[in-house]
């Protein structure tokens, strides 16, 4: 669902990392979005500026000019307020991790990302909350577990400092290759999606994705374990997702999140709106 949105007062939060890795977009993006409305610029030098610039933006509507993490800390910070249903966010992406907002409609130049947040709808979108309050705007991801590589044991070294000039010549001489390291095994992990087990621990799995939607729903894909043809995938929906088992870690919205043991999400229906270009 979109509607209009207005623009007549723009709360522009900037991100440092955006202002250090491409100022040019910045600075246009600044240009355009103060040409067409009263925007107030902020500069923020941390996460704890970024913060309070949001909490201060009064009647303003935020617009944040960064990447998907500075997005990703926006949407976190409104959504720890319970503030973000009343609140109609945009985002002027700039960076070089772009994937969810370019995921959500939204365009990636400067100029057409500014201009959109001037003329375009608020969409309404569904959110993934964590039973530890975390958000996810798009779709995590379980990879396979990845050994952790076998590193020279200290105690060997001790009283052998020859070891480790030898090692460190060698490493000199020698041209570096790409490091091997151990490939992924499978996870052995119990999916429920509403209740309901998809996949159990006695059945090894490759990847587990989750997708919010936007109808109060969450779209889940287990890939078994493959032995000699491929095995098809398990899909279900629901509005709880539930993961559990061995320490697993998973990808969403740009950032590694655990080691945990379970991890429970539920879909908040239309929870957050983004600002993205009106259907001509």
């Amino acid at each position: 669902m979109a509607t209009s949105a207005t623009s007549d007062q723009l709360l522009v939060v900037i991100d440092p990392v955006a202002r250090r890795t491409d100022g040019e977009s910045v600075r246009i993006a600044k240009d355009v979005l103060s040409a067409g409305a009263q925007a107030k610029v902020c500069l923020p030098e941390g996460p704890e500026e970024f913060a309070r610039a949001l909490a201060r933006r009064g009647s303003r509507r935020p617009v944040v000019v960064g990447d998907d993490r500075a997005l990703v800390r926006a949407v976190s910070l409104l959504h720890r307020q319970r503030e973000l249903a009343g609140c109609a966010l945009s985002v002027v992406p700039v960076g070089s991790v772009l994937a969810v907002a370019r995921s959500l409609g939204v365009p990636t130049g400067a100029v057409a990302a500014a201009r959109a947040v001037l003329d375009g709808v608020e969409r309404r979108l569904d959110l993934l909350v964590d039973d530890s309050d975390g958000v996810v705007l798009g779709t995590l991801h379980i990879p396979p577990v990845t050994p952790q590589a076998q590193t020279p044991d200290p105690a060997l070294e001790v009283g052998r400092p020859w070891l480790r000039t030898a090692q460190s010549l060698v490493r000199t001489l020698v041209p570096a290759r790409e490091a091997q390291g151990p490939a992924p095994r499978p996870a052995r992990l119990r999916v429920e999606v509403d209740g309901v087990t998809l996949v159990d621990l006695d059945q090894p799995v490759e990847a587990v994705s989750v997708t919010p939607g936007d109808c109060g729903l969450a779209a889940v894909e287990v890939r078994p374990m493959s032995v000699g043809a491929e095995a098809s995938p398990l899909r279900a929906e629901g509005r709880t997702v539930s993961v559990s088992g061995a320490d697993f870690r998973y990808r969403a919205d740009a950032g590694v999140w655990g080691p945990v043991r379970r991890r429970t999400w539920t879909v908040w229906e239309g929870a957050w709106g983004l600002t993205v270009p009106g259907s001509s």
